[in-house]
């Protein structure tokens, strides 16, 4: 059985191609989804990738979120397909209400572009299994709305919920308790602002580091099926 994983596109997208790449390399089937249509094509995870969805006017991510194919999404992360916001998506996800919290403008109001080291904070989650606890990745970050917050009782049930997926070692952008992903509360749902679609191959990127999600969500789909 072929995994076949969803990459939506909105308009300002701008990481669906690398996200359908990264897919591919790990011998899944990349499915590509329209923000305007109202169809998962029977897909068996989605990934929200990143980018610029509808200019982010108003705020990041919030016109993205009332877009028909996120509709269809949020009913199927409630059914416990696995979903995969990265960067844009991460903040699509959160307006959503999929995910708790905000991602606001960065500490010091400057977009970043650079490489960051993240560790593993959990594995217990659709899109982490294949990596050792306290494992660290080193991925690229880019945004200038990065910096994720929450009010203090969400902060303290994501730390006593192990729903806390990655942190920065050196924290780039202010995000509160060095926050850098994050999970939903049965884990199948995770979002962080790196980009592991962009670490997937040593002599194109930073590392192969960001291939790990994608084949946990592979070894998730398949012991869904067996």
């Amino acid at each position: 059985m072929t995994t076949r994983v969803g990459v939506i596109t909105f308009p300002g997208t701008l990481d669906d191609v690398d996200a359908a790449r990264a897919v591919r390399l790990v011998g899944a089937e990349p499915v590509a989804l329209w923000h305007a249509d109202a169809d998962l094509k029977g897909v068996d995870a989605v990934v929200v990738p990143g980018g610029f969805s509808y200019g982010d006017y108003l705020r990041a991510g919030a016109i993205a979120r009332f877009a028909p194919v996120m509709g269809e999404v949020i009913d199927a992360a409630g059914r416990g397909m696995p979903v995969l916001g990265i960067c844009n998506g991460f903040q699509i996800l959160c307006e959503a209400g999929l995910l708790p919290g905000a991602l606001t403008r960065n500490i010091g109001l400057h977009f970043l572009c650079r490489d960051v080291w993240l560790r593993v904070a959990s594995t217990d989650t659709a899109w982490t299994t294949r990596f050792d606890a306290d494992a660290d990745l080193l991925v690229p970050l880019k945004s200038g709305e990065g910096r994720y917050v929450a009010p203090p009782g969400a902060l303290e049930m994501l730390e006593a919920e192990n729903r806390v997926v990655f942190r920065y070692l050196e924290n780039p952008n202010g995000s509160q308790n060095d926050i850098a992903g994050i999970a939903s509360a049965n884990g199948r749902v995770v979002g962080l602002m790196p980009h592991p679609e962009h670490a997937v191959e040593a002599l194109t990127g930073p590392s192969d580091d960001g291939l790990g999600l994608f084949y946990s969500v592979l070894d998730t789909v398949l012991a869904a099926s067996s």
